[in-house]
């Protein structure tokens, strides 16, 4: 089943297309990230919907040829901050400027350099994919003579050459994928809004857009990508952001985040029995954190060598149990931020 694209997404009116000196599509010389300039600067953004505060004064920059990833669980405000970026919806309070120029009081200008590229599909099934690339062309204003040239340069770029004429509705997934993502890059924007690009794609298709956001950052574009995926963001994302419950509560590289902790290892024992007493495990210094749950057993700890032995002495009481240490992983940090468990009613999927 397919759904018309959302007006609110892709349909503004613009009166000329912004002068973009950054090719999207063609090689460039990488931009150094370390001395890159903040192409967008997020001052305590808020915003609220009554009594609930979907967003609690998020601050950020973000960089010309960086990808930024935003990590959160589903409600956590990335959407919401997207929506915001993007001038969809108007900040309670904050406000975030792109070149300067402010989501709150300058939405026209913002637009003209924005490209999203929302999680919910917004193509238009009965069009081919060249039609679709067209339309939305000709709603950035793009001149004809331009037009032609662009659209064969991005199917290009997104490997759909040979797919052109080709009705959206007969796409795989995958290909949906990519030319969704291809839609927000007709305007050659400043900045570019990612949301969950690779969800619901199989192995394949997710590769292939991670290419592509790859050469995107390496042409010096700055990136706003979220993802479920902790693995995605780990091999991808220059830094990184965690929301939880509309606050950033970590901001930094992966490097960084990890080794500001004051564990370093994860230990995880399954298969315990449910009456057995742990607390001689609790009671063993380095122990940072613990949880427990469905059984699964997960020790954060400074050094896991330090828990073998009290360990093996519930471990030999049931043949069932089986113990895994591992380096302190984006995952288990996101976990420990979040004060959430791995099991019902988390949607953390790898």
């Amino acid at each position: 089943m397919y759904a018309e694209p959302s007006p609110s997404w892709r349909k503004y009116e613009f009166d000329s297309v912004s002068g973009h000196d950054l090719s999207l599509v063609a090689a460039a010389s990488p931009v150094r990230r370390d001395s890159a300039r903040a192409v967008l600067r997020i001052d305590r953004l808020e915003k609220r919907y009554g009594v609930l505060e979907a967003l609690a004064g998020v601050t950020f920059n973000l960089h010309q040829g960086e990808i930024f990833g935003l990590l959160g669980l589903n409600g956590a405000g990335k959407t919401t901050l997207i929506s915001l970026l993007a001038t969809e919806r108007r900040p309670s309070g904050g406000d975030a400027l792109l070149f300067g120029q402010s989501v709150r009081n300058q939405p026209r200008s913002v637009r003209q350099m924005i490209g999203v590229a929302p999680q919910k599909i917004a193509l238009y099934p009965m069009l081919t994919a060249a039609e679709n690339l067209r339309f939305f062309g000709r709603i950035y204003s793009i001149r004809r003579s331009a037009l032609a040239g662009r659209v064969e340069e991005l199917l290009h770029f997104i490997g759909l050459e040979d797919r052109a004429n080709q009705r959206v509705a007969t796409l795989s997934g995958g290909m949906q994928r990519r030319l969704n993502l291809a839609l927000a890059l007709v305007h050659r924007p400043k900045l570019i809004l990612l949301d969950e690009p690779t969800a619901g794609v199989d192995p394949q298709s997710r590769e292939q857009i991670l290419r592509i956001v790859r050469g995107l950052r390496d042409s010096g574009n700055a990136i706003l990508y979220t993802t479920h995926y902790m693995e995605e963001a780990e091999e991808l994302c220059d830094r990184l952001g965690i929301l939880s419950e509309g606050k950033l509560i970590a901001v930094g590289t992966l490097d960084a985040l990890l080794s500001g902790n004051e564990f370093a290892e994860v230990i995880e024992v399954t298969g315990l029995p449910a009456e057995i007493d742990l607390a001689a495990i609790g009671a063993l210094k380095g122990l940072c954190r613990v949880e427990r749950f469905d059984g699964l057993l997960r020790l954060f700890v400074k050094r896991a060598a330090d828990f073998l032995g009290p360990l093996q002495k519930l471990i030999c009481r049931s043949e069932q149990v089986r113990l895994k240490i591992a380096p302190l992983s984006l995952e288990a940090l996101f976990l420990h931020l979040t004060g959430r468990k791995l099991g019902a009613g988390m949607e953390l999927r790898k």
